[in-house]
């Protein structure tokens, strides 16, 4: 399991990695619809702690900047020509596909950020600040709220009007078989059972490879290209 072990203690740090992102990929390419979605949750969280929204700040911080680094880690394993892991490599592979929707790109994107890359940061953020998963659950579910607000904006700014998406269109029926609360709920079940792991390396180690593969498949089936 990839441990990060240096820690950006700015969000500006990582907004402004991702706003240079943004600014030098094409406006199709499915890691840039990603990376868009992924900029305005960034920074409405900052915003937040900005504001005192949050209760603790720091973890608050910590939580956010972890988890941005596991996508950002992933964008500069593809630069570098080595292998991300699996729960992003479909978006890679599909990302110029014509047949795949800016929608499907967004919602592959946030499973593999979701369903891998935040309980990792999860059990990172532990480390870092040398506390439980418990003590970060308030932070863990007002981000959790930001992506779903986020999520349903997502919808309406990206799925097609109502003449194309019939009951019968196939990006109906792949819609319905992923939801980004269900994921959550997920996801903080294996911080917790991750952070658990802690003292037996082997077996979190197996546990976070076959997260990371599930994952993946399940955005593989997001990113299924569909007929016009």
């Amino acid at each position: 399991m990839v441990q990060l072990e240096h820690f950006t203690t700015s969000v500006d740090t990582v907004v402004s990695r991702m706003r240079a992102l943004d600014a030098r990929l094409p406006e199709r390419d499915g890691l840039a619809v990603f990376n868009r979605v992924y900029l305005a949750v960034t920074e409405s969280v900052d915003r937040h702690i900005d504001q005192g929204l949050f209760t603790d700040a720091r973890a608050a911080t910590t939580l956010d900047v972890r988890f941005a680094e596991r996508y950002l880690a992933a964008v500069e394993a593809v630069a570098d020509d080595r292998r991300p892991p699996a729960c992003w490599r479909p978006l890679f592979q599909f990302r110029r596909h014509p047949g795949v929707r800016p929608l499907q790109f967004a919602l592959a994107g946030i499973n593999a950020h979701i369903g891998h890359d935040l309980a990792l940061a999860v059990v990172d953020s532990c480390r870092t600040l040398k506390c439980e998963p418990a003590d970060l659950e308030d932070e863990f579910d007002r981000v959790g709220d930001l992506l779903v607000s986020l999520e349903e904006r997502i919808r309406e700014d990206l799925m097609p009007g109502p003449d194309l998406l019939q009951i019968a269109d196939p990006l109906t029926h792949l819609l319905g078989s992923w939801s980004l609360e269900r994921a959550r709920d997920a996801t903080w079940t294996a911080a917790r059972a991750l952070w658990a792991l802690r003292r037996l390396p082997d077996v979190a180690e197996e546990f976070t490879e076959r997260l990371d593969t599930a994952v993946g498949f399940a955005s593989r089936m997001l990113l299924t290209p569909l007929p016009d």
